[in-house]
């Protein structure tokens, strides 16, 4: 972390974004992972596929079941996960270690057909996704959770164009929070030791 962070005077702990909360596995992924921009076509599946599967769940639970997830999916290669067949779906629907819904697991193989359709229409995903914003981040100046939307125009948008892509759950609210993850938009709030600085590239 960076010598010169903003902290709590009591306990000269980090001043992070609120839903971050105490939890170790959350503060970690906060202050390394979330709004830091990510290119990498491998990675941005991966999110998509957890957002989605996040859906009705909380982020803590689909982040301890990351690792699972990554073990499960083949380190979400998008080429092996769109060939799953039916008995890989069987074998998803056993394992323990994700979220065992069978519309979210096939909506992963479809998603994953729909990904390499794009990747081979824009030359990438990155290239696809980021051009919704000119591949700059969208930098916020949120006073507190309180102002960070659960969806904007923007997020409506891009779920419209995935979804008349074939992708599925990618609501507008999914999508959002897709964008946060990814680093298209910077929403840690003014306070946070985050906000001035989202970080290098995840790819790089």
């Amino acid at each position: 972390m960076p010598q010169d962070l903003k902290t709590v005077s009591n306990n000269s702990q980090p001043i992070r974004c609120g839903w971050a909360g105490t939890d170790p596995l959350y503060c970690a992924y906060h202050d390394n992972e979330w709004g830091v921009p990510v290119r990498d076509d491998r990675l941005l599946f991966e999110f998509l596929i957890l957002e989605g599967a996040q859906a009705g769940l909380s982020w803590i639970t689909i982040l301890r079941k990351r690792e699972a997830y990554r073990v499960a999916f083949d380190n979400f290669d998008v080429e092996t996960v769109s060939r799953y067949d039916e008995a890989k779906v069987a074998e998803l629907l056993a394992n323990a270690g994700i979220v065992r819904n069978r519309l979210k697991i096939r909506s992963a193989i479809s998603n994953a057909k729909a990904f390499i359709a794009v990747q081979r229409e824009f030359g990438s995903f990155a290239n696809y996704i980021w051009g919704f914003v000119d591949g700059k981040t969208l930098q916020n100046s949120r006073a507190g959770l309180s102002e960070v939307p659960a969806s904007t125009e923007l997020s409506d948008r891009i779920s419209k164009d995935l979804k008349k892509r074939g992708f599925n759950f990618v609501g507008s609210t999914i999508i959002y929070a897709f964008m946060q993850a990814i680093g298209m938009v910077n929403d840690h709030t003014v306070d946070c030791f985050r906000h001035g600085e989202p970080g290098r590239d995840l790819s790089s």
